[in-house]
């Protein structure tokens, strides 16, 4: 008898686990909606919205306040205001954004974001239109982050040919200045993602990591800006302070500032000087990109910084700094981590396993303004997979993860508005 025990029990140890079946008809519903998405996802790419192109912004915003007011929401553009944090590379109109909201007849309240600017400038999309090859679909700003919109409308397009409404609300913010570290948007999404039970970055996943991101770095610019006195290079060299040179000395010795123990990254990346091949450059600019894993370690790089600039190789030139906060740190919270557990459960059902990224990969992310004031689960790259984010040779997305993602995504709307999956 014992060793028919020990028998039936080793089998079971070497039995496969058998995941439930993806839910019906919900699965059939967003495997046909494939088709439509790529359609989207083609309008979308073929408009060109860089985060500098108003017009570009403009006609693309307007097209996606249109599918949001015909799926029924209460769609309003939002264009920046006084609270617009202001950097050096801000510019006087940043990009609109849109905000819908949709009413159910629930009490849970959940916020979809995504943004519409891209990183490619005007004129680019010539040379790369939207295409298809087999399993990928290549554009620029597929990928980063056109698939995260299209993604959005047709998982609401799914809720309501299931007619499902028994969420609250879902409130849905794409705005336009998302690679210019959102400085119009982020203060709208720090006071939603504190109004919402839950918040769903639908920023693309990896291409070879089917995974979601629940930890982000944190990212700032040191800028410094030198300012010395001109004079002819050739005859009168002495008479002038050369920014040139005080800027390399102020690189110099803020090399070692970076900490990989505490994951803190400082590297300078920017530098201009002068006007002229002969005269002594009365100006120079530098800037430095950061990163960390704590907010309260951008305040440990500003001191820092600020310590070193009282050393100065040309004591009467000037020596402006300025620390700008492009983006905080998303931090995984228990919430967060037990939403995305349940997510993971949900994407079994497909027979995939969704990994949890709980180690801060990449760039930071608008999901960390949303979780600034918030415990509750904020969870990004929600979107489909993609690869090559900011290339113009080869952004693409995989077609045969559109509706892994949009079941996922569609499946915790329903879930925590049913109280099956608790924020």
């Amino acid at each position: 008898m014992k060793k028919l025990v020990i028998f039936f029990g080793l089998i079971f140890l070497n039995t496969p686990q058998v995941f439930s079946a993806p839910q019906e008809p919900l699965f059939s519903l967003v495997d046909k909606e494939q088709k439509p998405y790529l359609s989207t996802l083609k309008d979308l790419v073929s408009i060109e919205s860089g985060s500098r192109d108003r017009e570009g912004l403009d006609k693309i915003s307007l097209l996606i306040f249109n599918r949001l007011k015909a799926l029924g929401g209460k769609v309003e553009f939002i264009e920046a205001g006084p609270d617009t944090y202001q950097m050096y590379d801000t510019p006087a109109k940043p990009g609109r954004m849109v905000k819908a909201e949709f009413t159910g007849t629930g009490s849970k309240k959940i916020l979809l974001i995504a943004h519409m600017d891209t990183v490619y400038l005007k004129g680019m999309l010539a040379k790369q239109p939207f295409r298809i090859d087999g399993d990928w679909a290549y554009g620029l700003g597929i990928s980063d982050d056109k698939q995260g919109i299209a993604l959005i409308l047709h998982t609401l397009d799914i809720l309501q040919k299931t007619k499902f409404n028994e969420y609250g609300k879902i409130t849905v913010l794409i705005n336009g200045d998302e690679e210019i570290s959102s400085p119009a948007a982020r203060a709208y999404f720090s006071r939603l993602g504190a109004e919402h039970d839950a918040t769903f970055s639908c920023e693309a996943s990896q291409a070879k990591s089917d995974r979601v991101a629940l930890t982000t770095a944190g990212i700032a610019a040191v800028n410094l800006n030198i300012t010395g006195k001109a004079s002819h290079a050739g005859s009168a060299p002495e008479l002038g302070r050369n920014a040139l040179e005080e800027l390399s000395f102020q690189i110099q010795q803020m090399r070692d500032l970076s900490d990989p123990k505490e994951g803190i990254k400082m590297n300078w990346t920017l530098a201009t000087a002068g006007t002229n091949r002969n005269v002594i450059p009365s100006v120079a600019f530098a800037s430095a990109d950061v990163r960390v894993m704590k907010n309260e370690d951008f305040d440990v790089v500003e001191q820092k910084v600020k310590e070193r600039l009282k050393n100065q190789q040309i004591p009467d030139a000037r020596v402006a700094m300025s620390f700008e906060r492009r983006r905080p740190p998303l931090v995984t919270s228990p919430q967060s981590l037990k939403m995305a557990e349940h997510a993971k459960a949900i994407y079994a059902e497909l027979g995939r396993d969704l990994v949890l990224g709980t180690v801060a990969a990449g760039g930071g992310t608008d999901a960390a303004f949303a979780a600034l004031n918030t415990q509750n689960p904020v969870i990004e790259s929600m979107g489909v997979q993609g690869f090559g984010a900011h290339s113009n040779d080869d952004e693409y997305i995989l077609v045969s993860s559109i509706t892994p993602r949009m079941y996922l995504l569609s499946r915790l709307i329903m879930d925590i508005s049913k109280n099956k999956a608790t924020p």
